[in-house]
């Protein structure tokens, strides 16, 4: 009899110990699955935001795959799911993100994101993606991310840089233009001023007949020649025979 309790208890003992074992590491065969996403995110109002979400499996993505994305503000309050997925994408019919949800998931790759349309400001606080694949159910089956948008920053377009070329640009290089020319156009006006002198204007000597000094002696053409009358040609041709002339008279030309 005491063999047989002995026997009994030894049973008894190796089940227990085989139930703590199997209840130790069975959940461990099965909870394989992770979930990741970036733990920030920032963005601009109006932009087109994708909420990245993969994960591993030790199981083969099937029909019962699930996933679900929640949204808590940054106000703080309970997560509310705005988007499902069994089989296929259920974005939300009503509500802050209604229409603002497309489905970029692919899960035999393992990618369960969605993209969120022109962001506002409204929409900053924690998003939540959870993936279910039964049997991986265990493990860490959900991550967080933090969504900040801010308002967009004022940019320059080209017709704007155009106007300030036109209005500032192009008066401030006329302005200069116009300044240097009128430095460069009166010493020109000088110059020429300087080079130019009336047919009436005689320098000194010039009204006595005598050359002022320096100046070059005009040679006597062919046609000078021809009109002049004999006795002239004589004085010409013959500069001894010419008169003396008084110093300071000379007989007037006109």
């Amino acid at each position: 009899m005491r063999r047989l309790r002995q026997r009994n208890n030894v049973t008894a003992l190796n089940v227990v110990l085989l139930l703590y074992l199997i209840g130790c590491f069975a959940p461990s065969l099965v909870s394989s699955i992770t979930v990741n996403t970036p733990a920030e995110l920032h963005a601009s109002k109006g932009d087109t935001v994708t909420l990245s979400c993969t994960f591993t499996s030790t199981s083969r993505p099937t029909s019962k795959m699930t996933v679900d994305w929640s949204y808590r503000p940054q106000s703080g309050g309970p997560p509310q799911t705005f988007f499902h997925f069994s089989s296929r994408a259920f974005p939300p019919p009503e509500g802050q993100f209604a229409g603002r949800i497309q489905w970029k998931g692919i899960p035999a790759r393992g990618e369960a994101s969605i993209s969120l349309i022109n962001a506002t400001l409204n929409d900053n606080g924690t998003y939540t993606c959870s993936v279910r694949n039964p049997p991986d159910v265990h493990g860490s089956p959900t991550s967080h991310t933090v969504l900040t948008v801010t308002p967009k920053s004022p940019s320059i377009r080209f017709s704007d840089v155009a106007v300030l070329l036109a209005f500032i640009l192009l008066p401030s290089a006329i302005i200069t233009l116009i300044l240097i020319g009128r430095m460069l156009c009166p010493k020109k006006q000088r110059s020429q001023s300087n080079a130019y002198r009336s047919p009436i204007e005689v320098t000194e000597g010039e009204e006595y007949g005598i050359n002022p000094p320096g100046a070059k002696e005009k040679r006597t053409s062919c046609c000078d020649l021809y009109l002049m009358d004999s006795e002239d040609e004589d004085e010409y041709y013959n500069p001894k025979k010419k008169p003396p002339m008084d110093e300071g008279y000379a007989e007037s030309q006109c």
